[in-house]
């Protein structure tokens, strides 16, 4: 985005080579990161004259924005000036999460000794959807079935049942059982984690069901061959993947 002094949008363009810089720094520029706030009526307004325009591609930031742009009313919000930080002298926190190990990574990020997303911040309250679950719950202490975790967060609803997890992420209702381990695991809800697994730098599909003995972070070349290996070796692990495994073998 190219802007004014007062911050006022004068041009928008899609990925240029040659990015404008901010007035007050030339050596940078300002990207849109898909947050917008607009008055109902105006936007309701915009989108049935868009809808009506045969030459428009009815696309939000190649016609809708541009469009406001035009009509003098579009102003930028810069994002530094009212984020989070871990600290007064910490950089604005923002991540893009659009492949794999980006996803994987901004997720056990928070699982640091200091995050530099602190979700404990009071200051900077998260309000989101929220369910109604118990809380997360640990059981059995033995030695080798031992329902642990360190440096690792843990959802509600979750039963670690005799599992050791590590530096994981796990979501709501994950249901994890004895013998298995978790190392740097990043779990999405309603999963199901069966005896005896061991997984190590992962992603694991919402709803999925991990088979007994699944051993996956070890063998490079036997987890590609049934599950998605990113290059920084972090592998997404899916139902449908499973189910191929599971029918070949």
């Amino acid at each position: 985005m190219d802007t004014d002094a007062k911050g006022q949008i004068t041009r928008f363009l899609e990925k240029p080579a040659d990015p404008p810089g901010i007035p007050d720094d030339p050596d940078n520029a300002l990207a849109s990161m898909g947050i917008y706030v607009f008055r109902w009526d105006f936007l309701r307004d915009l989108l049935l004259r868009d809808m009506e325009d045969v030459d428009s591609t009815h696309d939000f930031g190649g016609d809708l924005i541009p469009a406001i742009v035009a009509g003098g009313k579009a102003m930028a919000h810069r994002f530094d000036e009212s984020c989070v930080r871990s600290e007064p002298s910490a950089a604005s926190y923002w991540r893009d999460v659009g492949t794999v190990d980006a996803f994987w990574k901004a997720n056990i990020d928070l699982t640091d000794f200091t995050p530099e997303l602190d979700l404990w911040d009071k200051e900077w309250p998260i309000w989101t959807y929220s369910e109604s679950v118990p809380p997360a719950k640990f059981i059995h202490d033995e030695e080798n079935r031992r329902g642990a975790a360190v440096s690792s967060m843990v959802s509600g609803g979750c039963i670690i049942s005799g599992t050791e997890v590590r530096n994981s992420l796990l979501f709501t209702n994950v249901h994890t059982n004895s013998f298995s381990v978790l190392d740097h695991a990043v779990i999405l809800p309603d999963t199901v984690v069966s005896r005896h697994a061991r997984l190590t730098n992962v992603v694991i599909d919402r709803g999925v069901v991990i088979p007994q003995g699944l051993v996956v972070g070890e063998d490079p070349e036997e987890d590609a061959a049934w599950f998605r290996v990113t290059d920084a070796g972090v592998t997404l692990i899916t139902q449908a993947m499973l189910d191929k495994r599971a029918a070949a073998h």
